[in-house]
């Protein structure tokens, strides 16, 4: 399909490495040219890439992590924090919903695409996996263009009493978060929005709760249209997915 011609353009899902540990913003990457044509639902699934490492339930895989990370961030150009955080989620599904075939392009390609369309690449995440200021998407008030969708938290998760707005890096909305939300570092703490490992879990959640395999094309496009019913979204993620794989190839 001719879709990574891309792969040496890949910039950006949050944020680049400061010296001192820091997550902070990256440029704004030139958007992926469209394949042509573009992928179509059911037609085909990312390529493969190289696997974050095996989950160890009963001994520490942090180092085993972090160095995948690095490695990944030195070919994909996304930040070892970020890509942390997918890693961790794509080893958890791995164990806990093993029919699932989850792997971190994909949510990769999500965060890329939310990011982009949220227009919120300024945002800086900490050594500790939360947002230095909240991300909140747009106010679903039924405008031109936007879902009206009333308010079912309280504005608890995102500070509209109202009307609900995606909340976090992966755009999640309150009602989904509370019905999908999971630590993923497994402290008994209350899974936070804003925070790239809870927010990376989650979506991980999502996209295999309808027990589909995401390793076949009718899998992968079920779980992305349960995330976003939009053809033109799961295309977007598809690009980029892709070229995160092709950028980081098994």
């Amino acid at each position: 399909m001719g879709l990574i011609l891309t792969a040496l353009i890949l910039i950006l899902t949050v944020g680049v490495t400061r010296p001192g540990g820091e997550q902070t913003a990256a440029p704004t990457p030139a958007p992926l040219p469209p394949p042509d044509p573009r992928p179509q639902p059911g037609a085909a699934v990312p390529h493969a890439a190289l696997a974050a490492p095996e989950d160890r339930p009963k001994i520490s895989d942090q180092v085993e992590l972090e160095a995948w990370a690095a490695k990944v961030a030195a070919q994909s150009q996304v930040p070892a924090r970020v890509l942390a955080a997918y890693g961790r989620a794509e080893m958890w599904m791995r164990s806990q919903k093993s029919g699932c075939h989850l792997t971190w392009p994909t949510l990769a390609g999500i965060g890329r695409v939310e990011a982009q369309r949220g227009n919120f690449t300024a945002v800086v995440i900490g050594a500790d996996g939360r947002a230095a200021l909240p991300i909140t998407g747009p106010v679903l008030d039924g405008s031109p263009g936007v879902p009206s969708v009333p308010d079912s938290d309280g504005g608890r998760l995102d500070g509209d009493p109202h009307w609900d707005r995606a909340v976090g890096p992966l755009q999640i909305l309150p009602s989904t978060w509370e019905r999908w939300a999971a630590r993923a570092d497994g402290d008994g703490a209350r899974p936070d929005p804003q925070n790239i490992d809870d927010s990376a879990f989650t979506a991980a959640r999502i996209l295999c709760g309808s027990g589909d395999d995401l390793a076949t094309p009718a899998g992968w496009w079920k779980a992305l249209f349960a995330y976003n019913g939009a053809t033109a979204y799961g295309q977007d993620v598809f690009i980029a997915a892709d070229a995160f794989a092709a950028a980081s190839p098994p």
